[in-house]
């Protein structure tokens, strides 16, 4: 058999499935493939390596013709093998199936016995028990059980009297046909060794033998412990009565059925026509499906043609825009050389104008960082508080003079600058010898001397009042410190409109909005602490710095930069709100502890969202004071 199912043949189709069944047929036939074995146990020889190896008739021709019909599973050839295997059994091993276990039909027996009353469930009677020395024995009843096992009783129940000598059994057997049986056979038992109730009734010896036999109406109705037993556990019936009970449970039973199929093809019908119904609806969905295919691919090409017609539109529209910018920039080259054209013409005047230039650059460059500083110092001072309001004004009013020093600084190097160049022109006249030129050469000089100690003077008061100006600002600076210091424990604080804030610590609501969308109450709340923190310590990693220099007006920035791979994947994986709590964080970051990359504390306007002056830091904790002082008193 292992040989057989090794063997690999080539597959064919299920038309050829009954040609092929022939030659396992005939090899079961010779015995070549075994299916009944030597004990007689049923097996298939084509599923030996399956967990089910023993079979009944019935179950194993139920595997056979499943196999070779409705297995979707199976190749073609395993089909043809259980078709063999099906026809072999309905052919060579038929009588198989009159050995399976199935109801003993009752032994004929004659009208009187039909009429007669048996005790039903079927049982036995046993007499002229001896007990003798071997008492606990006798009066077991798997003693009894085991005596009369080949009729197989269901038990045995032994009824005692200390003050008789003899006991008494009932057997009880099965209550159907082969119990009557059982039953029968033996009360035949007794009949043949002369043991029966006849010779129980006519006995005169004193034999210590047992009698027995079938439980009947006599025995129901004695005054005896067996009577009373037999009363309580059974009833009495006729053969008759019994087979007239199971042809109306059959019957009955068969009516149950057929109601069941007919139920059973009305459902099969109704389901068959909405299966129809569902079959012909789905058939129009599709036809449906592809009109709106069709539709989409129309429509999609309509799309592509115009957007390739708006490309080929901008393309000319910038080519057109490209043809005039290039005409203007040659027209403005044009203007640019005229101008070049129209220069000063004398070498000493251009000279004087190059000089100039180079002078102008440097003071623009020396007016922007002033007015650099400048902006910075206004913004410290327009912080301040009440009480520092004199050194504001004071602070202010020296600014607003070294301006005008500056100003009157930069007038006197002009005019500096323009003797100087008088005087060189002068120098070249001199050889003329005129009195004239000689005398206003001299007042030119004392002037220039004049002009050079006004300058040098304006330069002390300037570096005075730069020096007092850096002193009110650490002063600024130390008192915001102190306020900062003081307001510390009121930052967790969410009800207070001032207050101090971490600028570059990121804001903790925006991930806990989004994790809540995607995760369950209490997950979200973890996996928000988790991401934060993750991002929190990203922006304290040095090397990482998405930032951009741009020009804006000849300024140069840092703004962010929204290419950086981290930020654009942040963004593309969860959200805008999360996107803008870590750009926030970063600017301030970037703005307050660039070199540090860590967070700082700062006054903060919690109710207007910026930085608080320091004006509105003290009156806050003014009002703080005043109520506490109302709620004490």
């Amino acid at each position: 058999m292992m040989e057989y199912s090794s063997e690999e043949e080539s597959d064919f189709s299920d038309s050829e499935i009954n040609d092929y069944a022939e030659k396992p047929y005939e090899q079961l036939r010779t015995g070549k493939l075994v299916v009944k074995t030597a004990n007689g146990i049923l097996r298939c020889p084509f599923c030996m390596g399956k967990k089910k190896q023993d079979y009944k008739y019935k179950d194993l021709l139920q595997h056979a013709s499943g196999v070779s019909k409705g297995s979707k599973n199976r190749n073609a050839k395993q089909k043809a093998n259980h078709l063999a295997l099906a026809k072999y059994l309905e052919n060579e091993l038929a009588s198989e199936a009159d050995q399976t276990q199935r109801p003993t039909p009752p032994t004929p027996i004659s009208q009187d016995s039909e009429k007669e009353l048996y005790v039903w469930p079927w049982m036995g009677v046993i007499v002229n028990i001896e007990a003798g020395e071997d008492r606990n024995t006798v009066c077991d009843s798997a003693y009894w059980i085991k005596k009369f096992a080949k009729y197989r009783p269901l038990d045995v129940y032994i009824f005692w009297n200390d003050n008789e000598p003899k006991a008494q059994a009932i057997v009880e057997f099965n209550n159907d046909w082969n119990g009557f049986v059982n039953a029968t056979d033996f009360e035949k038992l007794f009949e043949t060794n002369d043991h029966s109730k006849r010779n129980w009734k006519t006995k005169t010896d004193s034999s210590l033998d047992i009698y027995g036999w079938c439980a009947r109406a006599d025995d129901y109705n004695s005054n005896e412990p067996i009577g009373e037993f037999l009363r309580q556990r059974g009833k009495l019936r006729t053969v008759s009565d019994i087979v007239n009970e199971a042809t109306r449970s059959r019957n009955t039973v068969v009516e149950n059925l057929t109601h069941e199929i007919d139920l059973t093809n009305e459902n099969l019908d109704e389901l068959h026509y909405k299966y129809n119904e569902k079959t012909m609806s789905l058939s129009r969905m599709l036809a449906e499906k592809d009109q709106l295919h069709q539709a989409f691919v129309e429509e999609t090409r309509k799309t592509q043609r115009l957007a390739r017609n708006n490309v080929q539109r901008i393309l000319e529209e910038q080519e057109n825009l490209h043809q005039e910018l290039e005409a203007k920039k040659k027209k403005l080259d044009s203007w640019s050389k005229q101008l070049n054209k129209r220069e000063a013409l004398t070498e000493l005047e251009r000279q004087k104008l190059d000089e100039e230039k180079k002078k102008n650059d440097m003071r623009n460059n020396s007016l922007q960082l002033a007015s650099m500083e400048q902006r910075r110092a206004d913004e410290n001072v327009l912080r301040l508080v009440e009480e520092q309001k004199r050194e504001k004004e004071e602070a202010l009013s020296k600014i607003l003079q070294l301006e005008k020093q500056l100003d009157a600084k930069q007038k006197l190097e002009m005019e500096i600058q323009e003797l100087k160049g008088k005087l060189q022109v002068m120098k070249h006249l001199e050889d003329q010898d005129d009195e004239g030129v000689q005398q206003k050469m001299k007042e030119m000089g004392d002037d220039l001397d004049q002009k050079v100690e006004d300058l040098n003077d304006l330069q002390e008061l300037n570096r005075t009042l730069v020096t007092k100006e850096r002193e009110s600002n650490d002063e600024l600076q130390e008192a915001r410190k102190e306020l900062i210091s003081g307001l510390q424990d009121q930052s967790s604080n969410a009800r207070v409109n001032i207050g101090i804030k971490r600028m570059g610590d990121i804001d903790i609501k925006p991930f806990q909005n989004t994790c809540k969308h995607k995760f369950s109450p209490d997950e979200a709340m973890v996996q928000a602490s988790t991401l934060c923190s993750l991002w929190q310590d990203n922006l304290t990693d040095p090397n990482w710095h998405p930032f951009k220099v741009v020009t804006i007006d000849g300024d140069s920035q840092e703004n962010i930069d929204e290419d950086d791979e981290k930020l654009k994947g942040l963004k593309q994986e969860w959200g805008d709100e999360i996107y803008n709590a870590v750009v926030t964080a970063l600017k301030e970051m970037n703005e307050y502890n660039p070199s540090g990359r860590y967070s700082v504390p700062e006054l903060w306007n919690f109710k207007e969202d910026r930085k608080a002056t320091l004006k509105e830091v003290i009156n806050y904790i003014v009002k703080s004071i005043k109520s506490l002082k109302r709620k004490r008193t």
